[in-house]
This record gives C-alpha cells, structure tokens and sequence, in this order.
C-alpha cells in the first residue's frame, strides 16, 4: 500500500503519514561523509603558508617523489602559500649527488606541478649557516664534541649512561670544534651531539649526533664550487631543522617513517627556543607492480648496464613515466585521491592507468595494431574501402579509410580459433571467410584487423618488469607524429615512437 501511494502520490505523501503517526521513523541520521582531497592543515594563515619539499639529488624525481611534490605543492596552491624545493645534498659518501639532477628536478618538479616552486635552496651552498648554529649549541651548551668511537657510544646509549665528553665545558668543546674544522682532526675522531636525555624511552633520541667529519678528499662534493672546500658537514636531521627554521617552513607533510627526525628536531628546536611547523604524516604506498625500488638501487642498476637510463620505461621515474606518455595531471590525481593518512596502501598500477585514461582517452586517436598476423582471405559483397571514425565519440577528428581492393585482411594468430566473428566496424564473417551482415546479427567475438591494401609493418615494445617485450606485427597506415598518443584497438594505449609504437597501458 505504501508503494502504491508512493507511487501515485509521492514520497512527501508517506513522509506527512509519518509525520503524525511516527515521527520518530525520520529522524535523521548525520551520514560521515567521506573527505575529498586533502585534509585541512592546522593553524594555517591564507598567504602565509611555506612547505617544502627535500629530495636527495642522487637522482632524478621517481614515482615516490611525485607524492612529495604533489601533496605539498597542492597545499601551497590552496593556502597561496610557498613551495621550497630544497636540495638536501649533505651526503657524498653513501647518496653522492648526481651532478645533472640538480637541472632535472626542478624540471621535473614544475612539470608535475604546472607552476615553479617559488624557492629552490642547495643544502650545500648553506654550509657557514649550519657551523653558526652549530656553534651557538656548543657556546650556550646544549650540544658537545663527542670523541667516542660509535661502537663506544653505543654502549652508553643501550645502558643509558652518559658520555664522558657530555661534561666538556664549552670552553673545550670550542677547542674541539675548531679542531674539526682545521683538520687536526680526521673522520671518525669526533662529532657534535645535541644533549637531550640518555634516559629517554627511544634509543634514537639520546644525544643524537648533529654534524660529523667527512672525508672529502676520497669522496668530494660533485658540485665544483663545493668540492673538497668543507670537511665538517651536518648529519640530515641537524641541517633539515635548522633549515627549516631559517625557511621559515610553517607546515611539514612528510612519511611517517621520518616521525623520529621529527621527535629529534623537536628537541632541538626546545633547546633554541624555536616553534616547530605543524607535521602531518602518510603512510608508504606500494605499488605491486614495482615492488622496492629506491632511487639509490636504481642508479646502480642503470650504471652497471641493466637498464638504458632514467628514463628507461621498466622503472618508476618521472622519466620513465613520462615516456610512456603518463600525464602529469594523472599523477596529481592518483595522490590526491590517495590523500594524507597514515596508513600504509597497496595498489595496482592499473590505478594510476585508469587516471591516464581519464586525461588522454579524449583526444587519442584509434588505430589497429595486429599481432602475429595471419592472413584470411574474404570475399562477397565487399566495398573498394570502408570509412572508420577516427574516435567513436568526436566525428570531428574525422574518419580513417581504409582500402578493401584485395579482398586481403589480416587478423591475430590469437583470433583464429574463432569459426565466426565480426571485423570490428565493418561485418559480420562467417565459416569460410564469407562476408555476412554488415550490422551485427549476433553475438559473435568483435575482432581488430588490418586490411592488406592499408597497413605497414610496426612492432610493439612492451616494458615489463624484469625486461622489454618487442612484438612484431601490422600497423593500420597512418600519418600521425612521433609522441602521438593513440589507443590500439583491443590492446592499449600507446606512444608512436620513431621505429615502433611503445605500450603506455592497457
């Protein structure tokens, strides 16, 4: 009876009845409605937002980076606040940094972003900075000259005991700090630690080292205005807080593997009397397909020969993805929609694919691309040519014709099992290679083909995993540029390069 009233009436009819009779059957229940993009940030002022984003160059930007990039760059954006790219490049012993990535990055940065980040800072060029604030600890004695070897300190930290040098007067510690500076002293001999407490309840913080000597004779700077010209160097966590503040950084967003830099520099920040920028943590994010790469493997593995260069279309770099005709909006809109949480993610690529689709599939042209082609011999009622549209949903782009003079097609060696089928866009086959109805009749398999009149040879390139698939087949004649990106009937998206077309995604 409710339907029919419903139904003749109107749902406000049944909500009156319920109105008089039981009210309390509408109350309305507040649904949590699931947050779009990204989280408000925290005592945020519009204009006065600053967030940074601090790679190592060691490499050029990969997939990882783009988070970085794109979280805190959407930030900015939304508060009309600053980007900082900082170059955190303290490291020339385990991370050297690549000479050419200090070009590529901003690059590649603004690419992703589709504006410059409005400041770029080299780690490297601040080193005087880092000594005056490295010095103002030592002089107002919240940090010391440690000569314990590590192995010695170690021991301290695991009993949470003090170091005999956590006593130095600052008279001494000045002494020992300019013998790290003038070279009486060599790597290994002392460090300066931030004095926190040894009994704290994580080991990592108690008296955390700030900078160390390096030897940069054997491992120099590669930027040459750098070089061998410093020996002592800030360890990450001192030289990204102190930074930080000089930035005037308001809001960091970084992994939640990092929340022990930030539980450290906030203790240094304590000791200065600094406030420390509001932090917000993700989780990791693994893509199944890739598994663990690191951008420290990756330019191993590129200079030992197994891949062709950062661009090499197996690996997760902005370079590699952009080879494959990944859109940069496609990027901003993967980790968009991942947002900022905490909690660790795995996902396909195909998640990052479909947002490509989203972008290109508009504007891509469709071609037929047949695979191991066998050739089928048709005949009846056949045309000189048949018309195709070059995308099935804008007439405007035109249409592909394609010569039917032989009475030749060619179809994939996969698509022979099928007694009967339908070319796609043209008709119905049937036993025999009898050409039927050209409206679709039934339910046969739809296939792509080529016609012999209309297509060239081509190969198809396939970046896998572990190695690159080369496919040889026939390509429908075209005249598009190299960089076209085109869907291929029933295979995927690709980029026409000069010799072949490369697979961007299916």
């Amino acid at each position: 009876e409710a339907n029919a009233m419903a139904a003749e009436k109107g749902i406000e009819a049944l909500q009156a009845i319920l109105e008089q009779e039981a009210p309390h059957l509408l109350e309305k229940r507040e649904k949590k409605e699931r947050r779009e993009g990204l989280p408000e940030l925290k005592n945020a002022t519009k204009g006065k937002v600053v967030l940074r984003f601090a790679p190592n160059p060691n490499g050029p930007l990969s997939f990882g980076h783009a988070r970085g990039v794109v979280i805190n760059g959407k930030y900015a954006e939304e508060w009309d606040g600053e980007l900082i790219l900082r170059f955190d490049d303290t490291d020339t012993v385990v991370k050297p940094p690549l000479p050419v990535a200090y070009q590529q990055i901003p690059e590649e940065a603004e690419w992703l972003l589709g504006f410059k980040p409005h400041r770029i800072v080299i780690a490297s060029d601040r080193i005087p900075q880092y000594y005056e604030h490295a010095e103002m600890m030592l002089q107002r004695d919240f940090g010391y000259v440690c000569q314990c070897s590590g192995e010695t300190f170690k021991e301290f930290r695991v009993s949470k005991t003090e170091c005999p040098c956590r006593v130095n007067t600052v008279e001494l510690n000045m002494e020992l700090w300019t013998k790290m500076l003038d070279g009486t002293f060599v790597p290994g001999d002392a460090v300066v630690r931030v004095k926190t407490a040894m009994d704290l309840k994580n080991p990592a913080l108690r008296d955390w080292p700030a900078l160390r000597i390096q030897n940069t004779s054997e491992h120099p700077h590669p930027r040459p205005e750098i070089g061998s010209k410093y020996r002592v160097w800030p360890l990450l966590d001192f030289q990204s807080a102190v930074e930080d503040q000089l930035q005037g950084v308001t809001h960091i967003v970084r992994g939640k593997d990092l929340m022990d830099s930030t539980r450290k520099q906030t203790l240094l920040y304590e000791h200065f009397g600094w406030d420390y920028p509001e932090t917000i943590y993700w989780g990791r994010v693994k893509v199944h397909e890739w598994g663990g790469f690191s951008t420290s493997k990756m330019r191993a593995s590129i200079e030992s020969g197994a891949y062709t260069g950062w661009d090499d279309p197996r690996l997760p770099t902005l370079q590699g993805l952009q080879l494959r005709g990944i859109q940069a909006e496609a990027l901003r809109n993967f980790w968009i929609e991942l947002g900022v949480t905490q909690k660790d993610i795995s996902v396909p690529l195909a998640t990052l694919f479909s947002h490509n689709t989203k972008g290109i599939d508009d504007d891509a042209p469709r071609l037929s691309f047949v695979r191991n082609p066998i050739e089928v011999n048709i005949h009846g009622d056949i045309p000189d040519h048949i018309e195709i549209p070059v995308h099935p949903n804008h007439e405007s782009m035109g249409m592909r014709i394609i010569s039917m003079s032989s009475n030749q097609i060619f179809i994939e060696k996969e698509d022979e099992k099928h007694q009967t089928y339908r070319l796609k866009e043209f008709a119905d086959i049937e036993i025999g290679g009898q050409v039927g109805s050209i409206s679709r009749s039934d339910r046969r398999p739809i296939i792509h083909w080529v016609s012999t009149d209309s297509s060239k040879e081509a190969t198809l390139t396939l970046p896998l995993q572990e190695n690159i698939e080369h496919i040889q087949g026939l390509v429908e004649d075209h005249k598009y540029p190299v960089g076209t990106i085109v869907q291929l009937e029933r295979i995927g998206y690709a980029i026409i390069r000069e010799d072949d077309f490369l697979l961007m995604h299916e």
